[in-house]
């Protein structure tokens, strides 16, 4: 799957400001409520189940990445969206590595479709290992910005695989 697909510059939250992530989390899924990526109503339910499923196991993973997620039911398609944290000092999300987050990545996938919940993770945490493409997003100043990252980080992977 390609990432750049996935979102679109809406989906982008720069200077993600919350107190904690559990604040982070809400302020992503109101962002996708609010563009219509995720029906309206249905913030709260979704809330809860990212929620529900970050109290279980922390989605803090290394480099300054974190990847929220939860299976959704009824959810047409996979959603996303990424927040990224301008404050050096990040956000603290229970990381593997200890190290406080600066990009949040919120993903929504269909209750059914758990292979491709399985795949898309596993892309997005292969492409944001890449401290070249990590820094380009951080750099961002829009959602377009980020996006392109995206795109350019996708297509040099390509160009040296």
């Amino acid at each position: 799957m390609q990432l750049s697909a996935l979102f679109t510059p809406q989906d982008f939250v720069i200077g993600l400001e919350a107190p904690d992530k559990w604040a982070a989390i809400e302020r992503l899924v109101g962002c996708l409520e609010a563009t219509g990526r995720l029906a309206p109503g249905s913030a709260a339910e979704t809330v809860a189940a990212v929620m529900e499923r970050e109290r279980s196991m922390s989605t803090g993973m290394e480099r300054g990445l974190a990847l929220p997620h939860a299976s959704i039911e009824g959810l047409p398609r996979v959603i996303a969206c990424m927040g990224t944290i301008h404050d050096p000092r990040g956000l603290p999300f229970e990381s593997i590595d200890r190290r406080p987050a600066r990009i949040v990545v919120l993903l929504l996938v269909p209750r059914a479709q758990k292979l491709l919940h399985i795949r898309t993770l596993a892309e997005i945490a292969r492409l944001l290992s890449r401290e070249s493409v990590r820094d380009a997003l951080l750099a961002a100043r829009s959602g377009e910005e980020a996006w392109n990252a995206l795109l350019a980080g996708e297509s040099s992977r390509s160009t040296s695989a």
